[in-house]
């Protein structure tokens, strides 16, 4: 069989401030085009369908949309996960009925040894999980770490495998050899260790996972995360999003682009600089601004959202630093201007210029007449 492998929509996701629920749906769109352009026998979405517990109703009846359409007037098979960011209650709500409807959702740990069998695949749906609930499950205080949890449930859930079928985990963890890339990649720590061993997950033929927002964070044949469909922070603004679309005979995976509707732009420059060249950059994008400039500039980033709207962060090259205190006599010994002359080039990461150098000489002379 032929199936669409994404996770971490964060649905209600905004990014510092901005509300990116357009954005979302159409980044959605373009998953539905490719479900349908790749014949695709099924769509998995491994965990963080939305962003918040307690998402807003937009998000809500953004996301039932979005499922109802690819469910119910796509006809296309839905095998979902709650993952960290889902209340995994309220996101369940319904899950019995929805099965009716070839729409597979699992929150709950008992509900993932049971298979969902579609064509020649057995789909097992792990949804995020914390150690105290396997404990409950298999009834064994010893379980105290990620990986002796993940080797029950896996043992488990090869019980039931069908030796005639191809097998495939959906999960949402933090896996062995990954890398964290993202500002947004929330870290997911439980029972005290965070990655899971891919060794853990041989007896799948493949394992689609979420929770890490870049897909080349983990590099394995047959255990890939999807990342997110969008950019969630500065730190993804180089990363391509996409979707992975899996074939289980002969095994294949294939990565297929999505485009961003408003791209995230790295820009650093003098205030001139950046307002001369605005007229050439997006106007809609998103920005994260490093300003060149040593002296301060009133009121800078109202002035740089005149010609940048969507400038999500601001930085600047030459921040004050922190400097350590020096008692040495030698330090003693120097004079007011002499001072601040080396308190200035530690800080600023420059000389002052004559002028400056002049204005603090004038400062200090008045001062000295009023004593």
């Amino acid at each position: 069989m032929r199936f669409l492998h994404t996770a971490d929509w964060h649905v209600g996701k905004n990014l510092n401030g901005f509300d990116l629920l357009a954005d979302q749906q159409n980044v959605f769109k373009q998953i539905e085009g490719i479900a349908q352009d790749k014949k695709v026998d099924a769509v998995v979405i491994a965990g963080d369908l939305y962003d918040r517990s307690i998402p807003s109703e937009a998000a809500v009846h953004q996301l039932n949309q979005e499922l109802y359409q690819l469910n119910l007037v796509d006809h296309l098979p839905i095998l979902a996960i709650s993952g960290n960011h889902d209340s995994a209650t309220r996101l369940g709500t319904g899950a019995d009925w929805f099965a009716r409807e070839s729409f597979y959702l699992n929150t709950t740990l008992e509900e993932a040894f049971q298979p969902v069998t579609i064509g020649d695949t057995e789909f097992f749906l792990l949804p995020y999980f914390g150690i105290q609930a396997v404990r409950n499950c298999f009834g064994d205080d010893k379980i105290r770490d990620i990986n002796t949890a993940m080797a029950r449930i896996v043992a488990e859930m090869q019980k039931n495998f069908n030796p005639d079928k191809h097998h495939v985990l959906m999960a949402h963890f933090f896996a062995a050899g990954s890398e964290r890339t993202a500002d947004s990649e929330t870290t997911i720590e439980v029972g005290g260790l965070s990655a899971v061993a891919t060794t853990t997950l041989a007896p799948f033929d493949y394992v689609a996972l979420g929770h890490l927002h870049n897909r080349n964070a983990l590099h394995d044949e047959r255990v890939r995360y999807s990342g997110s469909p969008i950019k969630f922070s500065v730190s993804e603004a180089d990363q391509e999003k996409g979707v992975w679309i899996v074939d289980t005979a002969p095994f294949k995976a294939e990565w297929v682009p999505l485009k961003p509707a408003h791209d995230i732009h790295k820009l650093k420059g003098s205030f001139e600089q950046l307002i001369a060249e605005s007229s050439q950059q997006p106007q809609d994008d998103f920005y994260d601004v490093e300003l060149t400039d040593h002296e301060r500039i009133p009121d800078v980033l109202n002035k740089l959202r005149e010609h940048y709207p969507k400038i999500i962060s601001l930085h600047r090259t030459h921040e004050a630093r922190q400097i350590a205190v020096d008692h040495s006599q030698t330090r003693r010994k120097q004079s007011p201007t002499e001072l601040l002359a080396d308190f200035y080039q530690q800080t600023m990461g420059i000389d002052m210029t004559a002028q400056q150098a002049k204005w603090a000489a004038d400062a200090l002379t008045a001062i000295n007449k009023e004593d």
